[in-house]
């Protein structure tokens, strides 16, 4: 289920994230939503939606971190 636009993301991503890092999380979401479309591409049991999850919160995390005010900020 790739994300056409940033308002079809999860409300967990969309409440908590700031504009351009749900940006980054759509696009790699639907990245690896292609990418590991064949089971035998994914890691141990995860479904194709868990996986692709995972790879956008790592991407987001890439360039963002969550402060001590509970908030992301881009990375310095």
């Amino acid at each position: 289920m790739p994300y056409k636009a940033k308002s079809d993301l999860p409300e967990s991503v969309q409440h908590v994230l700031p504009a351009h890092a749900q940006e980054i999380y759509k696009e790699a979401f639907n990245s690896a939503w292609e990418q590991y479309k064949d089971k035998e591409d994914r890691k141990g049991d995860t479904s194709r939606e868990e996986t692709a999850h995972r790879v956008a919160w790592a991407a987001v995390k890439n360039d963002y971190q969550k402060g001590d005010d509970d908030k992301w900020h881009k990375k310095k």
